[in-house]
């Protein structure tokens, strides 16, 4: 690791503790600083904040090379659990829809290839008065697995069982889409006859997608 690595990372480090001290900083307050961390690794590399919606969601950041998607950030705010958030429908979601993934706080980073947990980082921890606490070895784990991360391709289907996965994971999200979509045309059905108007989105027919 060089000098301007270490560089870097003091710089990410600083910008996150400002903003966490100044009392008032969200999850996205801290976005500047990880798509500046990010695109340091590589001049060609881009993180887009907010992009277009995708089949499975929208995660907080698409990683890309010209026109190759690299992978997916999701950001949490400094200090949510984890732990708690992969278990959450969207993550869920996001880790079998999606081929190259992170999950972080900003502070510790889980990287997903192919639906499975390849490696798991902390650069910092919160202390007193909100100052940050680097771990050990904290800022070369760290480039280590963003290193990987953008080097990692979109894996390859070689064999019937992982296209029938693929496939499967695939089905799964399209339902899911569906049945939040049912979901909401239903709400919308009910409130319109609330109010005395016929039909709604499906009208009589949305019991009968429903189960499906």
């Amino acid at each position: 690791m060089t000098e301007n690595d270490i560089n870097l990372f003091a710089e990410y480090i600083q910008d996150i503790e400002t903003a966490l001290r100044a009392g008032n900083a969200t999850e996205h307050t801290h976005c500047p600083a990880l798509k500046k961390l990010i695109e340091s690794f590589n001049p060609g590399i881009v993180a887009t904040n907010e992009p277009k919606r995708i089949k499975c969601g929208a995660p907080d950041f698409v990683i890309s090379e010209g026109q190759l998607v690299k992978g997916y950030i999701e950001a949490k705010d400094v200090g949510v659990s984890l732990n708690k958030a992969q278990k959450s429908a969207q993550i869920t979601r996001y880790v079998k829809g999606l081929a190259n993934l992170i999950l972080t706080d900003y502070l510790e980073f889980r990287w997903y290839v192919g639906g499975e947990n390849r490696l798991t980082a902390r650069l910092a921890a919160v202390g007193k008065n909100d100052r940050l606490k680097l771990e050990s070895s904290g800022i070369e784990q760290v480039s280590q697995l963003l290193s990987q991360f953008l080097q990692t391709s979109t894996p390859q289907i070689n064999t019937p069982k992982e296209l029938a996965q693929r496939m499967a994971s695939l089905a799964q999200l399209i339902r899911d889409a569906i049945s939040r979509a049912l979901d909401d045309c239903a709400a919308r059905t009910l409130r319109a006859r609330a109010l005395g108007i016929k039909g709604g989105c499906w009208g009589n027919n949305w019991s009968r997608f429903r189960r499906y």
